[in-house]
């Protein structure tokens, strides 16, 4: 995957820019790339948007309005398995606690756990202004909703541009990239031992690991599956069925630090097939590790990437201000832990150009 990419032509002063989608294994520093972005006037975050649908957000290819709002509102099994005993995530943003909240970590619609409280300081409000634009659609391409609603809450915040960023997203890559054919990609990386240490210590990787686990047991390739471009009802209802009979404690319990380094290497080079393809222009890799570095630089470099005309001095001071250096977790391992997760991480770390 290319290192830098050639910035763009300027799209003209008001005029529309290519979305772009934030891709990337999670635990890597995406979710601080989301909130950075969030404080530019141009750009539309949208955080967590299509990872919490899971297999729901490209079941159908032609769905009409009352199946997306399904598919927004209602949590999939895998995701009602994960928050159905309370076990919620530090990225949640949605405020259980909150005087007026209306749901639990059982019943919380998907684009609320995340995505519109980044957006909104009321974010059930939103909430219930997009339930009936999106039901009152046609039946129509699964693309041309999610087009629909992303240029609405453009509009709705006067943002000229939407950027999506979900945790573990290189699992949906090909997918997303038939949707939004046009889209400018960010490939956010970071050394994978210290990937790995972080979804070892993460509740939903955990789960979402053990589960890629069991299935593998059973003679079912997941890496295979993220290769799709495609979605389906059957792919949706075999995850549905598979997390109604899994023991999530059990899940959770299963992978080991080795297990969490192969599985980082292993997006990464799925990474590389689907992303491997994009015209160099199209294409931005950035290291953790550089934002926290030179963040003044290579945020710079970021948002000339999603378009030239988004440069923003004031907004580039601000951001530059916030990341913070920190030394390497996984070099405080004991020797033979470490040497086990470098050799699970090798084949990625040398695809992405880290020392082993």
């Amino acid at each position: 995957m290319s290192a830098v990419a050639t910035p763009p032509a300027p799209a003209p002063a008001g005029g529309p820019i290519a979305p772009v989608l934030i891709l990337s294994t999670g635990r890597c520093g995406s979710t601080m790339i989301s909130d950075l972005l969030s404080r530019h006037p141009g750009v539309l975050s949208l955080s967590e948007f299509f990872v919490p649908l899971g297999a729901q957000a490209f079941a159908w290819p032609r769905p009409d309005g009352e199946r997306m709002w399904r598919t927004l509102s209602r949590q999939s099994r895998p995701l009602h398995a994960m928050l159905k005993d309370g076990k919620v995530v530090e990225e949640n943003l949605y405020r259980f606690d909150a005087p007026g909240a209306r749901f639990g970590p059982a019943d919380l619609p998907p684009i609320l756990a995340v995505t519109l409280p980044h957006l909104s300081d009321d974010p059930q409000g939103l909430f219930d202004e997009l339930e009936p634009l999106v039901r009152a659609q046609p039946r129509r391409p699964l693309a041309e909703h999610y087009r629909l609603l992303f240029g609405h809450l453009m509009a709705r915040f006067g943002r000229r541009v939407w950027v999506e960023r979900s945790g573990g997203s290189l699992m949906h890559a090909a997918k997303l990239l038939r949707l939004f054919p046009e889209a400018r990609v960010v490939h956010i990386c970071r050394d994978g031992r210290d990937t790995a240490m972080s979804m070892s210590r993460h509740h939903n990787f955990r789960v979402l690991l053990g589960a890629i686990l069991k299935v593998r047991s059973l003679g079912f390739d997941a890496q295979r599956a993220f290769l799709k471009s495609r979605g389906s009802p059957l792919e949706l209802w075999i995850n549905e069925q598979a997390f109604r009979l899994l023991d999530v404690d059990a899940l959770a319990a299963r992978p080991t630090l080795t297990d969490f380094g192969a599985f980082w290497s292993d997006l990464e080079l799925v990474g590389r097939r689907v992303l491997g393809a994009l015209p160099q222009e199209r294409l931005m890799s950035l290291r953790f590790e550089d934002v926290q570095a030179d963040p003044h630089e290579t945020l710079g470099r970021l948002i000339r990437f999603i378009d030239p005309s988004l440069e923003d001095a004031a907004w580039l001071d601000e951001v530059a201000a916030i990341p913070r250096a920190a030394r390497s977790k996984y070099l405080e391992l004991p020797e033979g832990e470490r040497a086990a997760l470098t050799r699970a991480c090798a084949p990625g770390l040398e695809l992405l150009g880290y020392v082993p």
